[in-house]
């Protein structure tokens, strides 16, 4: 319905304990008024092992996407939502990253830590492109933490969103179905050209982390009902930072945010009458 009101929440709880026990003490007077009015909807099937996240397979319903898991096809989503045609191809979204390197095992950090420019990043691009080419994979720039790439090798292949392994061991994460060994090998050669970039010694110098590898996600064809997001659905995404960066006390205050203020305008609809998810 137009006038009906929908807020989705991504992560609004975590199995940490540092985050459990933040939730016991944590009060939000408008989602517990809001939780008392409204009736449950059908429960999430997702588990913490889940390729993607639960929020994305309620953004792929609501935008007609079959919330395969591992197997929303964002990219080709996003190509048509910029008024391209992605056709039948198969999509990806490549995110350039640094992979922390530890004692006993590899991390991801968040992209977004990388403060990575355009001009580095298209350069960036165009020194891996050849590499990708020699697979079939036609890249392209789309924001100086996502590129875009369109391959055979993406059609059917379950990835791992970003969300799940920023701030987690890398390995734990990478594909390993029976197509995953170009993209595995693609990675490696990348990061083997990305060790001696130019690029990555002035950026280091400036004192910011190199870019040494990339994360592949959003795979996929896109199918001919996929649509724009519903206009009444609004993504609070307050949490999604210190949820990543494990920051329980800024987690906590961005939920107090969005209770005085999503929280509220929710209260306000169901009290004129409006349907409210």
């Amino acid at each position: 319905m137009s006038d009906s009101a929908h807020l989705l929440i991504p992560f609004a709880s975590s199995p940490a304990p540092e985050c459990q026990e933040v939730l016991r003490g944590l009060a939000l007077p408008r989602l517990e008024q809001l939780l008392a009015r409204l009736a449950p909807g059908q429960p999430d099937a997702g588990t913490q092992d889940s390729l993607s996240l639960p929020h994305e397979r309620v953004l792929a319903r609501a935008c007609g996407l079959e919330p395969a898991d591992g197997r929303i096809p964002w990219a080709a989503w996003q190509v048509k939502q910029s008024g391209r045609d992605p056709a039948s191809a198969a999509w990806a979204q490549i995110t350039p990253c640094h992979w922390r390197v530890g004692r006993d095992h590899v991390a991801m950090d968040d992209p977004a830590a990388l403060q990575l420019p355009e001009g580095e990043s298209r350069a960036l691009l165009a020194a891996v492109h050849p590499f990708f080419e020699e697979d079939g994979i036609a890249l392209e720039y789309a924001a100086p933490t996502l590129w875009l790439a369109r391959g055979e090798t993406f059609r059917d292949f379950p990835a791992a969103s970003l969300e799940r392994v920023i701030g987690r061991k890398v390995d734990d994460w990478l594909p390993r179905v029976a197509g995953a060994g170009p993209v595995r090998r693609l990675q490696q050669e990348v990061q083997m050209l990305l060790y001696t970039s130019e690029i990555n010694d002035g950026r280091q110098q400036r004192g910011l982390l190199p870019v040494n590898s990339f994360w592949v996600s959003g795979t996929g064809a896109l199918s001919a009902e996929a649509t724009a997001l519903p206009p009444q659905l609004k993504v609070a995404d307050a949490l999604r930072g210190p949820a990543l960066a494990a920051d329980w006390a800024a987690w906590a205050a961005a939920w107090r945010d969005i209770d005085g203020r999503e929280g509220a305008a929710l209260l306000q609809s169901l009290s004129a009458g409006r349907p409210v998810t």
